[in-house]
């Protein structure tokens, strides 16, 4: 290991294409640690598989769903105008 490194021709993560993508996907979010059993990992890994989205992403989902807090999307915009419009 080096006692000292030349950083002057270092970019900032939101210079790089891929770093920039990853800091904007992780806005609104916290990293943190936690323990879950193996049989439920395993079962969110094969689900997001098939999903073709991430396990973590749909670890997510899925605890937004137990709280009963969708995040408004067009879909369910949509759902709550047609609702509305033929209650009406």
């Amino acid at each position: 290991m080096r006692k000292e490194y030349d950083f002057s021709k270092a970019k900032r993560a939101s210079e790089v294409p891929h770093l920039a993508k990853l800091q904007e996907e992780a806005k609104g979010k916290s990293r943190i640690t936690i323990m879950l059993d193996n049989d439920v990992l395993s079962s969110f890994r094969e689900e997001a598989a098939k999903e073709g989205v991430g396990y973590q992403t749909l670890i997510n989902k899925t605890l937004r769903q137990c709280l009963g807090n969708e995040p408004l999307n067009e879909a369910l915009l949509r759902k709550v105008l047609r609702e509305e419009l033929h209650s009406h």
